[in-house]
């Protein structure tokens, strides 16, 4: 587990916290909230539930800044993940990324990577939390004294949690995104099923 530096506040191309939109966003979220957890909460609910998941939604459209998936309102969950650091960080809030390999359901036999958050929360403890977007069996949800992801790994089947947490997203991941022009295509054939190497 890699525990708290400055990485995790840290702006790139992809955590774009700096860009006036997401820096707007930011604070019009710490306005309404009323502290370090009900901010977090805040940010959390926004990314789950105003950002549509692509394939869920079956839009086409890849983003990959978080700047992007705020302007888009759609993602996959690596984006996603973009987004949720970036409102985080804008406010000061240390906030990193995590991975598990999973099965992919539109594609029997396959594995994908999944990408979500880890938070330092007021309390100093870092917490996961996934807001990849709620659906019929996934419940992803913040509670600051427990986790409650979106899917849990199951090794038997093939899956893993890949230990630790990252101050920035995959570049390999991030390059898929980026080589790519249809999200639905690239959900269903381009995603790798190990987490690259960087």
């Amino acid at each position: 587990m890699v525990l708290y530096g400055e990485d995790f506040l840290a702006r790139d191309r992809y955590v774009d916290a700096d860009a006036a939109s997401v820096r707007g966003e930011a604070a019009r979220l710490a306005a309404e909230s009323a502290g370090g957890y009900d901010l977090i909460r805040r940010a959390f609910h926004f990314v789950r539930d105003e950002v549509a998941h692509s394939w869920d939604v079956k839009d086409p459209r890849v983003t990959v800044s978080a700047s992007d998936v705020l302007r888009e309102r759609v993602g996959i969950c690596w984006a996603k993940s973009n987004l949720l650091a970036a409102l985080l960080r804008a406010n000061g809030v240390p906030c990193g990324f995590c991975y598990q390999r999973l099965r992919l359901g539109a594609v029997p036999g396959k594995f994908c990577i999944h990408a979500f958050n880890a938070v330092l929360l007021p309390s100093g403890r870092w917490l996961r939390l996934d807001a990849r977007g709620n659906k019929k069996g996934v419940n992803a949800e913040f509670y600051p004294d427990r986790e409650q992801l979106a899917f849990a790994a199951h090794p038997e089947r093939g899956e893993k949690d890949y230990d630790g947490i990252w101050a920035a997203p995959n570049a390999g991941l991030m390059r898929v995104l980026e080589e790519n022009a249809d999200a639905l295509y690239m959900y269903l054939h381009c995603l790798p099923e190990e987490l690259p190497q960087e």
